[in-house]
């Protein structure tokens, strides 16, 4: 089978590269897998690409280029959607490029991953294929403009799917979509090379963007209260971002500049996660939680905050790791401050963490996608007629609108008329 994976830009770092380089690492073992990234910056690719994979760039916004030196690279995308935020990256080369590669794509599968290339899949997509869309963010984080555009454009692919039955669920129930399949499936998180840390630095690991989404900010201020009990405990931050001034400044501010460092950006992460005992996250939202896992592989527990919607289909509180009230700094500073003190429970924790973190392997996480495409081969005719029966019902109820707004208007004039004829002198 010809697997094709459409990526923003697969030479960047980020959650959606890593964990779309791992699933197609792991298709490749029995199919022929192309990753089409829609940019390229950069000579290689941050995150390694597995040999059997073939890396296709679709335009090279290197300085000095060809590329950029087309007069197309000048004018905005128009078939890219305006509301998805990455737009302003995006030109009409992006748009034409995208469209003849998917207009001549011979694959059997071709997988979005993210909300304007899966526009970009249901406009250009190769029919005889299976479309489907990856959505590695929440539901609730695209902008009500954006949702209905992606309604209005996911209704002709065969599948959305999520990284949590939580979101999975939030798209049944706001985004009707008859005759595509909604599902959840997990993102791989493979075991490191190195195996489990032995858990004796007295180091706390966070990562993430910079961005206040992450909650950083309630994160140092946690940790201050750590500090203060436990002042041989460091907590180390990795991620870089826009946010990153501002959480320095808060840092020097609160005299911390001894036990928070920000470590920038690091790969892989479980290189750094190993020379750490705890994992801590104060996210307001995750999608997924791609971090939480990742050190879980490594055999140390996380203290997340219990926010919508990846944490709690991840940890199982008190068994693997804690989750904390979302937006409670005092609660993340206790449960911190536990798992420091009671160094047999981090163990515990530690080891119940590395066991639940092998449903995320690859082979299960393999199986469930070969299973779906097999069962969208299945329902592919079953699936158009619910797709047809649904548009005549929204025709009809249309129709049934048009001619009640028609009957109400003609009575309306007809209730004038007769007002009019009534108030006329001689009548």
């Amino acid at each position: 089978m010809k697997v094709v994976f459409l990526l923003h830009n697969a030479y960047a770092v980020g959650g959606t590269i890593r964990t779309t380089l791992n699933l197609a690492a792991a298709l490749a073992d029995r199919h022929e897998v192309r990753v089409v990234s829609l940019m390229r910056h950069r000579e290689a690719p941050r995150f390694a690409v597995d040999p059997r994979v073939v890396l296709v760039p679709l335009v090279d916004i290197r300085v000095g280029g060809a590329d950029m030196a087309d007069p197309l690279f000048a004018e905005p995308a128009r078939d890219f959607p305006v509301a998805d935020r990455r737009h302003h990256q995006y030109t009409r080369l992006h748009d034409v490029r995208a469209a003849d590669f998917l207009r001549g794509c011979d694959a059997d599968v071709v997988i979005g991953t993210r909300p304007g290339l899966n526009v970009y899949l249901a406009r250009f997509g190769p029919r005889r294929a299976l479309r489907i869309a990856q959505e590695h963010l929440r539901h609730d984080a695209h902008s009500k403009r954006l949702r209905a555009e992606l309604a209005r454009h996911y209704r002709v692919l065969d599948a959305v799917v999520t990284t949590t039955e939580a979101d999975a669920a939030v798209y049944r129930r706001r985004m009707p979509l008859p005759g595509v399949r909604v599902l959840a499936v997990p993102n791989i998180v493979p075991a490191p090379a190195d195996g489990p840390r032995d858990g004796a630095a007295k180091v706390v690991a966070a990562a993430g963007r910079l961005v206040p989404g992450k909650r950083f900010d309630l994160l140092v201020e946690a940790f201050s209260a750590v500090a203060a009990q436990h002042p041989d405990w460091r907590l180390r931050i990795y991620g870089g971002g826009p946010g990153k001034a501002g959480l320095q400044s808060m840092i020097d501010g609160l005299g911390l500049g001894g036990h928070i460092t920000l470590m920038g950006v690091r790969s892989p992460l479980e290189t750094e996660f190993r020379q750490a005992s705890l994992v801590a996250s104060a996210s307001d939202a995750e999608s997924f939680g791609m971090t939480l896992v990742e050190a879980m592989r490594c055999g140390l527990p996380v203290v997340s905050t219990d926010c919508p919607l990846g944490p709690a289909e991840i940890i199982e509180d008190g068994h693997d790791g804690r989750l904390v009230p979302c937006g409670d700094g005092h609660a993340l500073a206790k449960a911190l401050v536990e798992l420091i003190e009671d160094a047999p429970l981090r163990h515990r924790m530690g080891e119940a963490a590395l066991r639940s973190a092998r449903r995320f392997d690859p082979d299960p996480i393999v199986r469930r996608h070969e299973a779906l495409f097999a069962e969208l081969r299945a329902t592919r005719r079953g699936r158009a007629r619910e797709r047809s029966r649904a548009r005549a019902r929204s025709w009809a109820r249309a129709r049934v609108r048009a001619v009640r707004r028609g009957c109400g208007a003609a009575l309306g004039r007809l209730r004038v008329a007769r007002s009019w004829r009534a108030g006329s002198p001689g009548s």
